[in-house]
């Protein structure tokens, strides 16, 4: 704890109140404390927020674009998360479990994937890829050449414009005056352009188009010491979601943005190694015990030389805003996030429903899978119709947009989603989905099941109608793109062809959380965005040393 207490006074940094400690070794648990943030935390929220409007790159999930990815065509209308991040530090299989862990968080990524690994040496190396993790890794190899007993994993989505890029898959490792160091990020940066904006201004070089690079810049022209102070100094200039492990020779970091928006808990395998993960059932794979989250705020160190635990603040916490998100349909179901069980809130997303909008003439409940499922059964259990896998999803037919005609591609459809024509045949079916965005998916779903024979569609909506895009880590489409920003609820419903439909309320999904509700970002529903962008400053006009 003498590194962290010397990163407090050297950078201002907030004391932490220290909790119960478990019993395994030196773990020490801390709680940010609400005090005076540093000087250098009161300049940087001195910047001018400015309104959504005023920033039409805002119109998608982040402020730049990654490589310009497109979403491929497959037919999916949800909303994807950008990234998913595995660390271990202290075991001997230390790549391994973090390819085991990347594999359960694949579902928060899918167009790219690392590793980066510290060997006994010192000398931290990194492989990486485009695909999935399974074919990144798939020849063994690959993971052979990251001997040692702490890594770090990345599993990415990309957002608008052409393929995806190598260049911008993670983790990042870049060497500088103090060593290697090494990055995974899951979130966005809502002043991101202001900062790269000042760094390339004093002469730093970016070969990546990813607002984790900005991280590196600032640590590594930080002149605070040690690391710790370095991170915490560079983290106090950032404006939005971010959750960041590091990985140098010696230490492992996890860090949380002071408003929790992004998941990261922390863990333990019977052997003494500490883990962190976006979501908890990565710690389940590999039989990590679950010990607590990363606190909003907080840096967590583990020296692997002694595997000491110690903890900092970055800055006093603000008011607690957790992605909604992350339970309506990114986390698996049987993962444990902010606290909460993802099936159970889900289960009472649709009880909810069923009370708020029934639908009295129906004769049977199906989910749309997979996110759909937990919701469907509560609203079967509140309204006592009978639930039935009335959908079956095919997980191997690829992405659509390799179809040659539209006819082709509606057929492809069918593929990726089958009705069970005798669960439909003749029934009045309510169909329940976690959320409804473009409504391309819904009114495919609603055709298909006309064409299977279903008497009567009624589509419910666990979740209330995305009216705003995501600032902070979510893959939106643009708010011209989101269906129930254009039109009323009789005009989407008109538009995906269902005979009703009905969404969860913003006050009904709040009621669900009780005295918690005020700890949520709902951005995406309500458009009270807890992080505003920042205008950045002009950029000077550049003059060749050749011109005349």
């Amino acid at each position: 704890m003498a590194a962290a207490a010397a990163a407090t006074a050297s950078s201002g940094l907030i004391r932490c109140a220290t909790g119960g400690a478990p019993a395994h070794g030196h773990h020490q648990v801390f709680r940010c404390s609400a005090a005076k943030p540093s000087p250098l935390a009161l300049r940087h929220r001195a910047g001018r927020p400015a309104p959504l409007q005023a920033f039409p790159e805002y119109d998608r999930v982040t402020p730049f674009d990654y490589d310009g990815e497109v979403d491929g065509g497959d037919g999916d209308d949800h909303p994807r998360e950008e990234c998913g991040v595995f660390g271990v530090v202290g075991d001997p299989d230390a790549t391994s479990l973090c390819y085991l862990g990347l594999q359960k968080l694949q579902h928060r990524g899918e167009e790219g994937a690392g590793i980066a690994a510290a060997g006994d040496d010192g000398t931290i190396k990194l492989e990486r890829g485009l695909g999935l993790v399974g074919d990144v890794f798939g020849d063994p190899a690959r993971l052979g050449k990251l001997p040692g007993q702490a890594a770090i994993g990345h599993v990415r989505y990309s957002t608008a414009g052409a393929a995806a890029s190598l260049r911008n898959v993670q983790p990042f490792l870049a060497g500088y005056r103090f060593g290697q160091l090494a990055v995974a990020h899951n979130g966005n940066l809502v002043n991101y352009q202001a900062l790269r904006n000042k760094l390339e201004a004093q002469g730093s070089i970016f070969s990546t188009s990813s607002d984790t690079e900005v991280i590196q810049h600032l640590i590594a022209t930080s002149l605070s010491r040690p690391l710790l102070a370095r991170i915490c100094d560079a983290c106090e200039r950032l404006a939005g979601a971010y959750s960041l492990l590091f990985l140098t020779a010696d230490k492992l970091l996890a860090v949380r943005d002071p408003f929790g928006f992004r998941p990261l808990v922390m863990g333990r395998r019977a052997n003494g190694a500490i883990v962190f993960a976006s979501e908890t059932c990565a710690l389940d794979l590999i039989d990590a015990t679950y010990e607590r989250e990363v606190e909003p705020g907080e840096v967590v160190v583990v020296d692997r030389r002694d595997m000491s635990v110690s903890s900092a603040c970055l800055v006093p916490h603000r008011p607690r805003k957790s992605c909604v998100f992350e339970h309506i349909y990114f986390a698996l179901p049987n993962s444990v996030v902010f606290g909460h069980a993802v099936h159970e809130r889900r289960n009472a997303y649709g009880r909810a429903l069923a009370e708020e909008s029934p639908a009295p003439t129906a004769d049977v409940v199906i989910p749309v899978p997979d996110s759909g499922f937990y919701a469907a059964l509560g609203f079967s259990q509140t309204s006592g119709l009978e639930f039935q896998q009335g959908l079956i999803r095919w997980h191997y037919s690829g992405r659509s947009f390799i179809q040659p005609s539209q006819a082709i591609r509606d057929l492809a459809v069918k593929l990726k989603l089958a009705p069970v024509h005798g669960v439909i045949r003749g029934k009045s079916v309510v169909v329940v989905d976690d959320s409804l965005v473009r409504g391309t998916t819904s009114s495919k779903i609603v055709r298909l099941l006309r064409d299977a024979g279903a008497r009567e569609v009624h589509m419910r909506i666990a979740s209330p109608p995305v009216i705003g895009s995501c600032l902070y880590g979510i893959d939106t489409p643009s708010e011209g793109e989101l269906i129930s920003n254009r039109m009323d609820l009789e005009g989407v419903r008109r538009a995906i062809g269902c005979d009703s439909l009905a969404f969860l309320s913003l006050d009904k999904l709040h009621t669900i959380y009780g005295d918690e509700a005020h700890e949520l970002c709902d951005a995406c529903f309500s458009r009270n965005y807890p992080v505003l962008p920042t205008v950045p400053e002009p950029v000077p006009e550049l003059v060749s040393a050749f011109e005349d």
